[in-house]
């Protein structure tokens, strides 16, 4: 978020500062912060750090207690868990109807994302890489004729994103990223609704796995919902739910 003009404001420094440091653990949950002690620890004034710790108040990365000062809150694994959970739920068999109805359009337009994140990642350009990656999925999504999906899996990795969490260039690079969704784009030519859930589901929990990493809690493990997914991929996809939207 900037300023009116477009341009970065002070609170947008305090808050993008402020929200890694959370992120990566450097300010750790429970600890008690002031306004002034960030407001000199960031040599700014007061005013963009309490308009910045509104925002970090408003996703839950810090709560405000009067008199008491800023409490970290930080990103929970289990938020992260409980999104991921989900995600396989809807991906990994929407990747199998997609393979299962696959035509040249669909694999043009896939094939088109992941030349996009490619090139992207060559250029350094995570904001247009994060945005190809998006427009993949999508199409996926979009290939079952379901309009709500895409939307949901959005708001889903909103809820992650907005809170600064992401692999991007800290536990791999976008190549290694745009490279994990290569394996999904060819099941899905091939027309191999085994193959493409599997794919997806292999992105889904390295992903998973590896920002828990981040947050400092590898060892808490997704729960089985996603074998939901998997074994409705282990069949003919048109027998899911999903694998009958748009027939």
């Amino acid at each position: 978020m900037s300023g009116p003009s477009g341009r970065r404001t002070a609170a947008d420094e305090v808050f993008t500062q402020l929200r890694e440091r959370i992120v990566t653990g450097e300010l750790v949950p429970g600890a008690r912060q002031s306004i002034y002690r960030l407001s000199d620890e960031l040599g700014v004034s007061r005013t963009p750090v309490r308009e910045a710790v509104v925002r970090l108040a408003d996703l839950g990365l810090v709560s405000v207690e009067r008199n008491r000062g800023i409490v970290v809150q930080g990103v929970r694994a289990e938020d992260v868990r409980d999104v991921f959970e989900l995600r396989l739920l809807l991906e990994v068999p929407a990747a199998a109807g997609a393979a299962e109805r696959a035509d040249a359009d669909l694999v043009r337009r896939l094939r088109e994302a992941l030349a996009a994140m490619r090139a992207a990642a060559e250029a350094a350009d995570d904001a247009a890489f994060t945005r190809h990656d998006r427009e993949l999925h999508a199409a996926l999504g979009a290939a079952l004729g379901n309009a709500r999906l895409s939307g949901v899996v959005d708001r889903l990795r909103d809820s992650i994103q907005a809170h600064g969490v992401s692999t991007i260039d800290r536990t791999r690079s976008m190549t290694m990223i745009a490279e994990e969704h290569a394996p999904i784009v060819e099941a899905v030519a091939a027309r191999d609704p085994v193959a493409a859930a599997g794919a997806m589901r292999e992105h889904l929990e390295r992903t998973a796995a590896l920002l828990l990493e981040q947050l400092g809690h590898g060892a808490v493990p997704l729960r089985d919902l996603g074998a939901v997914g998997e074994a409705s991929c282990s069949r003919d996809p048109s027998d899911s739910v999903l694998g009958r939207q748009g027939e």
